[in-house]
C-alpha cells in the first residue's frame, strides 16, 4: 500500500480579533525550546503563516489522528505567545503580509514583485509514494483530468482582503500568479520531465527546483508524486478525504499506465478552464467532466471520481470511509460554504475568524 503524508499551512491571528498576527518566528522558537528535536513545524513565506507536516502513514485513521494532534500542538503554541491558530486559505481580513526573513524569501520579493505579497495563501499538500520516477510521472500525466474535483472538495477560501471574492478558492487564483504554477501539459516520460524542469530553472524567471509549482509534481525531497491543488482545509477530516482520494487517484493511474493505457489528452487550455470553474463554483454548482470537459452536476462528478477509483479504494480499505465523508461533505459543504453561512449569521468576517480558530483546534 502506498504511504501518504500532508503537509499544511495555518494562519496566525490574534484571537480576540481574528486579524492575522506574525508570530512565527515566535512560535518556532517557542516549540524548539519545548522540544529541540522537533521537526514537524517549519517556517513559511510570511511570518503570519505556519507550516506543519506529517510523517508517512499507511492507514488514514493514523493520519487524521496525526493531522488533528499537530493542529493542537500548533494552537498551544500560538496560545503561549498570546495568538491562535486557523485553517484558512486566504485571510478574510484586510492584512499587510510581513516577510520573513530569508534570503530566498527576499529573492522572490525581488522577482515577483507585488505577486508575491498576494502569496499570503494557506494549501494543503499531499505525498503519495511512488516507486520510481518514471511510474511517478507515468502518474502525473493520468492525474491531471482530476485534479480540479480535489480543488473544488477542498475550497475554503471565499473571503481575501475584507472583501467576498465571489470564488470558494480564491487562494488558486493568487497562487496562479506564479509563472511556473497550474496544470501541466503531457509529459511522456520522466526524462522529458526533468528536461522541462531543467531548462525552467535555466531561464532564470525561477531560482531552483522547488520553485516548480505545477498542480502535481515529483517532490524534490522525498520519493511521492506531490498533488498541490488543495486549500488548507477548515476541518481534518476534509483533508483526510482529500488525501484517501490522492492515494486512490495516483494508485489508480499507476495501474492504467501498468496496463498500457494512454492519459486522456485533453489541453492545457481545457485543464485551467477546469481548475477556474472549480476554484469559482466548488460543489455548489457544475464542475466540468474530468473525462468529457463537459459541465455536470458537482455531485455526480464526485461519484464519477468514486467510480474511477473504487478498485483502489477497496483494496486499501478506505472505501467506506470516503463514501461517508464525501456523503457528508455534500450535505455541509466545503470550508467556503461554512464561511459564508458563518457570516450571514454573525455579519463579521472577525467573527468569522473566530469561529473558524475554533473548528481548527476542535
Amino acid at each position: 500500500m502506498r504511504t501518504v503524508g500532508v503537509e499544511e499551512e495555518l494562519l496566525l491571528v490574534d484571537p480576540d480579533s481574528g486579524e492575522p498576527k506574525a508570530l512565527s518566528a515566535a512560535l518556532l522558537a517557542r516549540a524548539a525550546q519545548d522540544d529541540p528535536g522537533q521537526d514537524a513545524f517549519h517556517q513559511e513565506l510570511f511570518g503570519q503563516m505556519l507550516e506543519f507536516a506529517t510523517r508517512p502513514q499507511w492507514d488514514m485513521a493514523d493520519l487524521g489522528a496525526e493531522i488533528v494532534h499537530l493542529r493542537k500542538e500548533a494552537a498551544l503554541l500560538a496560545g503561549g505567545i498570546g495568538g491562535a491558530v486557523a485553517a484558512l486559505a486566504t485571510c478574510p481580513l484586510p492584512v499587510t503580509p510581513a516577510l520573513n526573513r530569508h534570503e530566498r524569501y527576499a529573492w522572490m520579493a525581488g522577482q515577483f514583485g507585488t505577486a508575491t505579497h498576494d502569496q499570503l495563501v494557506c494549501g494543503c499538500h499531499v505525498h503519495v509514494s511512488v516507486e520510481s520516477d518514471e511510474e511517478g510521472v507515468a502518474v502525473l500525466d493520468r492525474l491531471r483530468p482530476w485534479l480540479a474535483v480535489l480543488r473544488a472538495v477542498s475550497a475554503n477560501s471565499p473571503f481575501w482582503q475584507g472583501q467576498n471574492t465571489g470564488y470558494v478558492s480564491y487562494r488558486s487564483r493568487l497562487w496562479g500568479r506564479c509563472p511556473s504554477a497550474g496544470p501541466t501539459e503531457l509529459f511522456g516520460s520522466a526524462e522529458r520531465y526533468h528536461r522541462q524542469v531543467a531548462d525552467m530553472v535555466a531561464s532564470r524567471v525561477i531560482l531552483d527546483r522547488a520553485m516548480i509549482y505545477f498542480d502535481a509534481r515529483l517532490s524534490v525531497h522525498h520519493p511521492t508524486v506531490e498533488i498541490r491543488v488543495a486549500d488548507v482545509c477548515l476541518r481534518a477530516e476534509t483533508t483526510v478525504l482529500v488525501a484517501a482520494l490522492a492515494r486512490a487517484l495516483v494508485e489508480t493511474a499507476a495501474r492504467e499506465w501498468r496496463a498500457g493505457r494512454a492519459p486522456l489528452d485533453h489541453s492545457v487550455s481545457m485543464l485551467r478552464m477546469a481548475a477556474w470553474h472549480a476554484a469559482r463554483s466548488g460543489l455548489d454548482h457544475d464542475l466540468l467532466d474530468p473525462v468529457t470537459m463537459r459541465p455536470r452536476p458537482a455531485a455526480d462528478v464526485l461519484r464519477a471520481l468514486l467510480e474511477h477509483t473504487g478498485e483502489a479504494l477497496a483494496d486499501s480499505g478506505d472505501g467506506a470511509l470516503v463514501e461517508e465523508a464525501v456523503a457528508e461533505l455534500l450535505r455541509r459543504g466545503n470550508g467556503a460554504r461554512e464561511q459564508r453561512l458563518l457570516l450571514e449569521r454573525t455579519g463579521s468576517l472577525g467573527k468569522v475568524v473566530r469561529a473558524c480558530v475554533r473548528h481548527t483546534q476542535d
